[in-house]
């Protein structure tokens, strides 16, 4: 597992080279998405804590952002205040034995902009990731 001063330095990289890192851009969250990913059910339901692979992260606070890192993920929320709004950002590393590669960047802002709705949709970024990386490895061995 990475440690957290490699893990500062992988994500001012991704910081400092965005587009190029941000491969599939900035997922903006709203009712459009929450409905194309069938998530509108999802957010409001009250799921089991014990499954929800959010709690299962290190994490480290700063003034500028929470990282939070496990064996598999690290996952960097840079809160911002943009257009006199509050928007956050929440990037997602899949974590490899001596780097990380950014995976999936969404962004909230306006109603969507709450700790229940960035975490309901990590979780399911999270679980995507997961399902596609099982998915690659199962390719790779046949």
């Amino acid at each position: 597992m990475l440690n957290p001063i490699q893990i500062e330095e992988a994500y001012k990289g991704f910081m400092g080279d965005f587009p190029k890192n941000a491969h599939d851009g900035i997922i903006f969250v709203n009712l459009q998405f929450l409905f194309n990913a069938g998530l509108l059910n999802w957010i409001y339901e009250e799921a089991d804590n014990r499954d929800n692979l959010t709690q299962y992260f290190h994490v480290i606070e700063s003034p500028d952002k929470v990282t939070l890192f496990n064996e598999q993920f690290t996952v960097w929320i840079v809160p911002k205040t943009e257009k006199e709004s509050g928007a956050t950002y929440v990037l997602i590393a899949l974590n490899h034995q001596d780097r990380l590669s950014l995976e999936i960047v969404f962004a909230t802002t306006g109603v969507y902009n709450t700790p229940k709705y960035v975490l309901k949709i990590l979780q399911h970024f999270l679980l995507d990731v997961l399902e596609t990386e099982a998915t690659l490895l199962s390719m790779e061995k046949s």
